[in-house]
């Protein structure tokens, strides 16, 4: 489904999310079905992700609220989209925020060893500058959950894992240090809960800004199947690659492929956007 909004000035189509000003102060941010895999954005949507994304991390925002203020108002979307043709196609995906400043990094929290977690540790057995014990296996929990940082990358290019040195060099010593205490807080309320759902969040990566005042804030998404690797605890295993919640599936099923991971992306057969969409919809049922 193709988004647009043409009461409001589009500022930025994002690899997932348009964004759009509403006054000074304010943003409107529609997550849309479009679907980022190593960085690159693929031509076929997953339908119904937008609205799954909006869903998971609105429940995320609140319950992490006494931990830390995120971007959310009190201003419904009614207030600002006044076009009911507009407001039909964004209902269930766009959110009003706290326009703030977005800090030049992402906020990385791993409690298992996968993804490029893993080949770090392969080659180096650390992660990020981060020594870990030796002989861990594929998939296997770490003994203490690890912030690793990875800068952002503008569309088309790949983040990259940072340490935490650099880390301060970017932002400063004293709010590099709120970010990774803030971020291993969130990630441990969110583990504890998830897992009694029946769901291992392996990582997470989380997004923060701050106001004009220098204060924090919790931004852009939160805990969902595109920020996070979502495992299925009842088929969790160490030493392979567990089945996900999220769009690991759709990286499993391009790593079969001939592609060098790099524009233009591949189009995804339907029996794969399918799947991926029922992944996303399972994981928001059993969170919600």
């Amino acid at each position: 489904m193709s988004i647009n909004l043409h009461s409001l000035p589009l500022i930025q189509r994002g690899k997932v999310r348009d964004i759009y000003a509403v006054d000074d102060q304010h943003l409107l941010i529609v997550a849309t079905d479009r679907l980022s895999a190593f960085d690159v954005v693929f031509p076929t949507p997953i339908q119904g992700k937008g609205a799954v994304l909006t869903s998971l991390s609105n429940f995320w925002f609140k319950l992490t609220s006494s931990i830390i203020p995120n971007h959310l108002t009190n201003i419904a979307l009614s207030e600002v989209l006044s076009d009911p043709a507009e407001y039909e196609q964004v209902h269930d995906r766009a959110i009003i925020v706290k326009k703030l400043k977005p800090l030049p990094i992402e906020a990385i929290v791993r409690g298992y060893l996968a993804g490029s977690g893993w080949k770090d540790y392969q080659n180096t057995g650390a992660i990020c500058g981060i020594t870990l014990p030796q002989g861990l296996q594929l998939a296997e929990k770490l003994p203490n959950a690890i912030y690793t940082p990875s800068s952002k990358a503008e569309v088309g290019q790949h983040d990259e894992n940072i340490d935490f040195q650099k880390t301060c060099a970017l932002i400063g010593e004293s709010l590099a240090e709120q970010v990774r205490a803030v971020s291993l807080e969130i990630y441990h309320l969110a583990r504890d809960y998830a897992i009694k759902r029946g769901i291992i969040i392996a990582d997470t990566k989380f997004e923060f800004g701050t106001d004009q005042n220098g204060k924090l804030f919790l931004i852009d998404e939160l805990l969902t199947p595109d920020s996070s690797r979502f495992w299925p605890v009842d088929q969790y295993q160490i030493g392979i690659s567990p089945p996900s919640f999220d769009k690991q599936f759709v990286r499993d099923y391009l790593e079969t492929l001939n592609w060098d991971k790099t524009p233009p992306a591949p189009v995804l057969p339907p029996e794969i956007l399918d799947k991926t969409a029922a992944k996303y919809r399972e994981a928001q049922q059993r969170i919600i």
